[in-house]
């Protein structure tokens, strides 16, 4: 019945739309995409000076942080430096790491088993999202597959300590419902834990899965949290029921406590919470003057202390609070060359036995390096280093953050990275790239894609404009379903600001190309159909050109999630159709290149092959390049190459 609904309502929403704009493909994935398609918009081959220079800079890469072994003795990690990210292996600080697992699908660790005999990964297939589970056994390395099912999302959740179980969550049963599951590793046996309507995860566990702390996801930002006992089934609401508000929550280091994160007074803030007490009420543990989000807050397996993290205007310190007290526990100052501060300090995992966490540090100049810190030494162990063959880091750009101020005077934050002369006499031609999300937020930091677009001579500039993360819930929620109307003219007055500000000694404005990928890849479409002028060549990457097809096509799991963030197709359908930029391609005046990935489950390949269609028929230049092998966004380093090409040209070319 659900499935005939949808239907039904497809076909009324479609009619709705106008002739033109009518979508003639249905689904996702590479399924959806006909060969004929994927051979004509298959990707150029790039000169070889150009792709030799991409990949010089994609073979900077940044081992992940890891997790240590149980004795901490060794630390297993992802690291792409074959192309992809697989599994490695390094048995003391700065040793020669071993490669564990191989292939041209991306893998990741999960989980690490109590008595240090294998690994739980997650592997996908070409950037489907649609993740199997498997033991990586460290003895004898071989890998063995635990659970995948084709079309299926699959997820680790946890290992029991006797690592006899694993508990995990996959969407067999329905495609927009998660069901919670636990399997005898011994025979692979399974058998349901909860099942439910929506998407469920696992946020916390006690005592090998006697208590499970569920999360009910029902919008982009929105949550409830459960308490469930398996053995008898009673499920006990905690927060987040009926509310807007966003939550993380863990079990805390006191009998019936927990410690999560919520918004207060604008931003979101550090919190404690003890149902079962009288007053029953969340006792916040951040200063109440505190303007900035808590990005995030864990707990340790020992539950000793809490690590969270604040988002200083896109610029990440890290904290420390013991468990029970809530007072600050001191971290180690980190100095780079030259005196400067890192970007963004984060914590990684925790061992099991709550002696030792992963700290990472990031910088402009730097990817980001992995330490050790032992809490009871005091001990800071550098234990991997990036890998930058024939590039001299000292030479990227820094980001600086500047204001840009949009037609109704709101100012807009904004990173801006400078090629060497370009800030000074502005003889520069300018490249935005708008983030994705939509409730995400460009940061200070390392980026090669960045330093690629300033290598070729262009000023590289982020804007976080209303919608984004990062500066409070009334910022974020700005652009929520049709208020979007109201705030989306920040995409053109980004462009009005630049070419007003940035004119060259000669008083001539700048050229300004655009590009992003999803959200920004719908932003890019924005800016060249409804805002057509303001910038003078355009890349969109993955990005909705109708946000009714979208929602009807897009993966069911992720239908629920953005119906929050975007409308309603049944409530909401003009605001959808006046945001949509393919009702406005009669508009496009610059040139524009679309790249897609066929195996796409966010944004469906349709989106961007009915866009450029639509502007092959009415004589309006485009171009589209088509990923057979990818998903949302290219992960294998050779698409990468070509990818970043392609923009690279596309806006020499364009932006002269």
């Amino acid at each position: 019945m659900k499935n005939l609904t949808r239907v039904i309502l497809y076909a009324s929403l479609m009619t709705a739309l106008p002739a033109w704009s009518q979508s003639k493909y249905q689904g996702h994935g590479a399924d959806s995409v006909s060969a004929e398609s994927l051979k004509k918009y298959a990707p150029p081959a790039l000169t070889p000076t150009l792709a030799n220079q991409i990949r010089k800079m994609l073979d900077i890469s940044s081992p992940g942080m890891g997790m240590l072994s149980p004795d901490n003795k060794k630390l297993y990690f992802t690291w792409r430096v074959t192309g992809q990210s697989q599994i490695w292996m390094i048995d003391g600080p700065r040793r020669f790491p071993k490669q564990l697992t191989s292939g041209n699908d991306s893998v990741s660790i999960s989980e690490m088993a109590k008595n240090g005999e294998f690994l739980i990964l997650s592997k996908d297939v070409n950037g489907q999202e649609n993740p199997g589970i498997f033991r990586l056994n460290l003895k004898t390395s071989l890998l063995e597959e635990l659970f995948r099912k084709e079309k299926v999302q699959a997820s680790a959740s946890f290992l029991t300590d006797d690592s006899q179980y694993i508990y995990f969550t996959a969407n067999d049963q329905k495609p927009d419902s998660y069901n919670i599951y636990k399997m005898k590793l011994a025979d692979k046996t399974i058998e349901t834990v909860y099942q439910g309507d929506g998407v469920w995860a696992v946020a916390d566990q006690k005592n090998n899965g006697e208590k499970l702390l569920l999360v009910k996801y029902r919008g982009g930002m929105i949550n409830e949290y459960y308490d469930y006992t398996p053995a008898t089934k009673e499920m006990v609401p905690l927060i987040g029921q009926g509310e807007s508000n966003e939550y993380t929550l863990q079990y805390g280091a006191v009998n019936g406590e927990y410690v999560g994160v919520g918004v207060q007074d604008n931003f979101r803030k550090l919190f404690r919470f003890k149902p079962a007490a009288k007053d029953n009420k969340i006792n916040w543990i951040s200063p109440k003057d505190l303007k900035w989000d808590v990005e995030s807050a864990s707990i340790d397996e020992k539950r000793q202390r809490v690590l969270y993290s604040v988002n200083r205007g896109g610029y990440t310190e890290l904290f420390a609070l013991n468990a029970k007290t809530f007072k600050p526990i001191a971290l180690p100052q980190f100095k780079l060359s030259q005196n400067m501060k890192p970007d963004h300090v984060i914590a990684g995992t925790t061992s099991r036995d709550g002696t030792t966490t992963m700290l990472g540090i990031i910088s402009a100049q730097s990817p980001r390096v992995s330490y050790s810190y032992n809490w009871n030494t005091k001990q800071l162990i550098e234990w991997v280093l990036p890998s930058a063959p024939e590039v001299d880091l000292s030479q990227f750009a820094i980001s600086e953050l500047i204001d840009i101020e949009a037609r109704d005077g709101t100012k807009i934050p904004a990173f801006v990275r400078f090629p060497k002369g370009c800030k000074e006499s502005k003889n520069c031609n300018v490249v935005v790239h708008f983030h994705g999300g939509p409730e995400a937020q460009s940061t200070a930091g390392f980026s090669v894609y960045a330093q690629s677009v300033i290598n070729a001579g262009f000023i590289f500039v982020e804007p976080n404009v209303r919608g984004s993360d990062g500066y409070g819930k009334i910022w974020v929620d700005m652009d929520n379903g049709p208020k979007r109307e109201s705030v989306i003219t920040d995409i053109e007055d980004v462009s009005v600001w630049i070419k007003k500000n940035w004119k060259n000694t000669d008083s001539i404005a700048p050229k300004v190309g655009v590009m992003g990928w999803s959200y920004g890849g719908y932003s890019t479409l924005v800016a060249m159909t409804r805002f057509a002028g303001s910038y003078d060549a355009g890349v969109a990457l993955v990005g909705m050109s109708n946000l009714v097809t979208f929602l009807m096509n897009t993966a069911p799991y992720r239908r629920i999630l953005r119906i929050s963030e975007y409308g309603d197709p049944e409530k909401d359908l003009e605001a959808l159709k006046k945001l949509s930029p393919i009702n406005y391609v009669d508009q496009v005046k610059s040139p524009l290149m679309i790249i897609q990935g066929a195996n796409d489950p966010r944004v469906p390949a349709g989106e961007a092959i009915q866009i450029h269609e639509t502007l092959q028929k009415k004589k309006i230049k485009s171009e589209l390049i088509i990923f057979a092998d990818e998903g949302h966004g290219s992960s294998k380093k050779e698409n990468q190459v070509l990818e970043i090409g392609h923009i690279i040209n596309f806006f020499q070319t364009h932006l002269k």
